[in-house]
């Protein structure tokens, strides 16, 4: 320890000819002006420790780290730390609690297990589904409301709140809501379609269908989120836009077309973003409107197979390995956002 304290000493101490003194070899400060000064006080290393803190980051940095430091240490360890200790375990054979995980043998086993696994092929082809049509399906919807509502309607702020109440529900309150309108026997959707003569149709049941039952209940709850994020982006634009493109006798659907919605890329890019990232979080609302961990095929996400492996199966190396699935689904999501608000100064 003490040695380090010597290196930290050499490292920081000024190079410029008014130092108090020299380290000698042994390690001991010798002092220009009094040979009896036989060691540096303590305090002054540790002044000298922070002043070059503070010339290398900044003294708000160092002062305000009494705050930022303790909860980035607990999401360091209790979440970073928490997906490498899950990729270590995806690299062994760990399951059904036989034994502690043996990390002296990591390979890729589970990963090549995957890619051979119908189940888990089906389950990530639906994932992907779910992320693309609930992205698109939820944008347009939330476009179409945003461009309504900024026509100037009336009672605006009623309408809005309308549409984004669903956005506060939970899921799993959500779920139960659909669940009694997809019922077979006497639920809303089958007694509406009845009154064309069509008979009742098998919305939870029906692997071919439930997929896209649930993807539309997903775009009624936050269809009103895309809404808001368009209508700012709506506000944002100068009305010498639209007065310009009337001027040159575009149609409004001209207009919105080719003038307007170009503009609203930024509020297009974040809303996709925050759709997906919930749509990759959708377990517990299928877990709620199929009912428990094991839907139907036509329903099983990536999620749902992930928590079914470890948690009835017992199998936790592979359902770790599909959490990592998961998780490299999301920073390919994040990731290309992050670059692009950097770019665009926003970070």
């Amino acid at each position: 320890m003490l040695d380090f304290y010597r290196r930290l000493y050499r490292t920081i101490r000024p190079s410029s000819g008014d130092d108090d003194g020299e380290v000698r070899a042994d390690g001991g400060v010798v002092s220009d002006g009094a040979a009896g000064s036989a060691a540096e006080p303590e305090r002054d290393l540790v002044a000298r420790i922070k002043s070059a803190l503070d010339r290398r980051f900044g003294s708000d940095f160092i002062e305000s780290s009494v705050f930022w430091l303790p909860p980035f240490l607990l999401m360091g360890l209790f979440v970073y730390g928490a997906v490498i200790w899950n990729l270590l375990i995806s690299l062994t054979d760990y399951e059904r609690f036989a034994n502690a995980p043996d990390y002296s043998n990591l390979d890729f086993e589970m990963y090549t297990r995957a890619l051979a696994d119908s189940g888990f092929i089906d389950a990530a082809i639906n994932t992907l589904i779910l992320l693309v049509a609930f992205t698109a399906g939820t944008l347009a919807v939330g476009l179409v409301l945003a461009i309504l509502i900024d026509r100037g309607i009336r009672f605006e702020n009623t309408f809005r709140t309308i549409y984004l109440l669903p956005m506060s529900l939970s899921f799993v309150v959500t779920a139960q809501f659909w669940l009694w309108i997809y019922n077979y026997n006497n639920g809303i959707a089958n007694s509406v379609i009845g009154t064309f003569g069509l008979g009742p149709v098998s919305w939870l049941g029906n692997q071919e269908i439930v997929l896209y039952a649930v993807i539309f209940a997903l775009m009624w709850q936050f269809s009103g989120y895309a809404m808001v994020v368009y209508l700012a982006g709506l506000r944002a634009i100068p009305t010498e836009h639209y007065e310009a493109a009337k001027v040159d006798g575009a149609s409004t659907l001209k207009m919105y077309w080719r003038v307007i919605i170009p503009q609203l890329k930024g509020a297009t890019i974040s809303a996709a973003v925050v759709l997906m990232v919930f749509g990759m979080k959708a377990f517990d609302f299928l877990y709620s409107l199929v009912g428990g961990y094991r839907p139907p095929n036509g329903a099983d996400i990536l999620a749902t197979k992930m928590v079914r492996e470890a948690y009835a199966n017992l199998n936790w190396a592979y359902g770790s390995a599909i959490a990592i699935v998961l998780f490299g689904m999301a920073l390919s999501v994040i990731g290309p956002y992050l670059v692009y608000e950097y770019r665009r100064d926003n970070l």
